[in-house]
Formats: structure tokens, C-alpha cells, sequence
């Protein structure tokens, strides 16, 4: 009995390992060029659905890496990419103009982010996605870049259709910039023009329904600003949900693929959420197939 309790523990290991390894190597099913300003060639890392018995479209998700719009990589949402693609959307992670490699400010940031939403959506039929079922969704500076798809206009790339929206239809964000002024974080990026595409100051009527993930502990975007931010959008009207996470910092929903040392733990959580949000907007499917931790 021993031994078999011994050669079942084994084989857990290695079943544990070798999903890890799998995890480390997942790539997209393709990468398609979204923008090109003058040698910068911006694309979409995308995912097709595999949970999917018709030709039917289906909704689509767009994600923004952080990396307080300086750096960053469209990998950091790969691991969330694929499980959304698993359960039936189409899921893509956009890169987007950083300072770091383009000599960009936030603002030439938020332009990608409504870029990206316009091309999906202009794409739709290609795609085989359903062009009113379309999620922005990002951390930190790439949250911000998300709700902003929604609330900020203006702010669009010469040689636009401007025909098409750039405003998604559902939008879920993980400790998301909220507040760009001396109250929250990036306020040094944008001197002199604080609340231009800060969020909180940035509040319309009949905005999408909104679901934000943010932790008490962030250090970097304050918790505070989460739920002001929630709070304001509700007295306008708007469905927005904040979903807290007791004692936890930045960036403490990213899985073990982008962040090796991670348990999964708040991947799992974060994602159990996200799905449900999903589901009631009609967008997917069945139950999650992941645990909630």
C-alpha cells in the first residue's frame, strides 16, 4: 500500500511538472499586423477559440500588458489568452507604443488602445467574431488603456475610420490605472495634462459594464482610487463592479507563466470572476473549467 501511495505521488509530480512546462510555452495561434506608424509595426498576439461546435461568431477579448507604459509584453495575458480561448472566445493580447522602445507618453498609448478595439472590430467577419461582443481588458497601465477605449475621446491616430467605434462593450481590469493625477499613479508622466485620459476625472453616461479586480495592498496604484472610481461610475449610471482582494499588491493576478513563482492561486480566482462576468453578458458558455484557487 505504501508503495502505491508512493508511485500515485510520483506521478502527481509529474503530471504538476509537466503542465508547468506546457504553461511556459504556450504562443499565440497567430500574430496579425493592427497599425503601422512609420517604422513601428503594431500587432495582435491572437488565440482562436477551441470550445466551439459552429461557424457561429463569437465574442472577442483584447488584452494590454503594464508595465506603467514603459515596458511590458503581450506574453504577461498569454496564460489568460489561452483559457478564454479554451472556453469558446476569441482572445488576443495587443502590443502597443512604449516609452521604452518608441519614445512614447501614455497618451500615444491610449491612441493604440482604441486603434486595436477600431481594427478588431473592422475585421470582424475575418475573424468570425461578433463585432457588438467585443472585451477590453488589461493590468495596471494596460487596464488603464482599456477603460479608456471607453472613456476617453479624441485621442485617435491619424488615417482612422473614425466610422468605426473604438468603444468596447464589456470591459474587465486587473489594478488598473484610474487616477493619473498626484491622487494615483503617473501624474510625472503627464505633467501639465493630469486629467486628460485620467479615468476618474473622465466619467460619462452609458458606459460599458465594467469589471475591476484590485488589491488593498497595491502600493503602486492605490486601492482608493478603485473604489472611487467604481463609486463615481455608479452615481452616473453606469454598471461597474469592483471585486477586492484583502491584502494583496501589484500585479498579484498574473499566473505562473508570466510570473514564474506564482501559485496560480489569484490567476485562478481572478479568471473563475472574469468568466462568470462573461457568462452573464451572454458571451460564453457552461461553467468555468478552473477552480476558483
Amino acid at each position: 500500500m505504501k508503495n502505491l501511495k508512493f508511485i500515485a505521488a510520483i506521478l502527481l509530480c509529474i503530471t504538476i511538472v509537466g503542465k508547468a512546462v506546457a504553461q511556459q510555452k504556450l504562443t499565440p495561434d497567430t500574430i496579425v499586423s493592427y497599425k503601422k506608424i512609420n517604422d513601428t509595426n503594431l500587432k495582435l498576439h491572437i488565440f482562436y477559440p477551441t470550445k466551439t461546435n459552429t461557424k457561429k461568431p463569437t465574442a472577442a477579448i483584447v488584452f494590454f500588458f503594464g508595465g506603467g507604459w514603459t515596458g511590458g509584453h503581450p506574453r504577461q495575458f498569454y496564460q489568460q489568452s489561452e483559457y478564454l480561448a479554451s472556453r469558446g472566445i476569441l482572445a488576443i493580447s495587443a502590443e502597443y507604443r512604449i516609452k521604452s522602445k518608441h519614445s512614447t507618453s501614455p497618451f500615444e498609448c491610449v491612441e493604440d488602445g482604441k486603434s486595436a478595439i477600431r481594427w478588431v472590430r473592422a475585421h470582424a467577419k475575418e475573424l468570425n467574431i461578433d463585432p457588438n461582443k467585443i472585451v477590453a481588458s488589461g493590468g495596471s497601465a494596460g487596464g488603464h488603456i482599456a477603460v479608456c477605449t471607453a472613456l476617453i475621446y479624441g485621442k485617435e491616430s491619424n488615417g482612422e475610420d473614425l466610422s468605426i467605434s473604438p468603444v468596447p462593450n464589456a470591459i474587465a481590469v486587473y489594478n488598473p490605472v484610474l487616477d493619473t493625477t498626484d491622487k494615483g499613479y503617473g501624474s510625472e508622466k503627464v505633467k501639465g495634462r493630469e486629467t486628460e485620459i485620467s479615468p476618474s476625472h473622465q466619467i460619462k453616461k452609458n458606459m460599458p459594464p465594467m469589471l475591476i479586480f484590485h488589491g488593498t495592498a497595491d502600493k503602486t496604484v492605490p486601492f482608493e482610487n478603485a473604489e472611487r472610481f467604481t463609486r463615481l461610475m455608479n452615481s452616473s449610471g453606469n454598471d461597474c463592479k469592483l471585486i477586492v482582494f484583502k491584502d494583496q499588491g501589484h500585479g498579484f493576478f498574473n499566473g505562473r507563466v508570466f510570473r514564474k513563482n506564482s501559485s496560480d492561486k489569484y490567476f485562478n480566482l481572478t479568471m473563475y470572476k472574469t468568466d462568470v462576468f462573461l457568462r452573464k453578458l451572454g458571451y460564453l458558455k457552461g461553467k468555468p473549467t478552473l477552480p476558483k484557487n
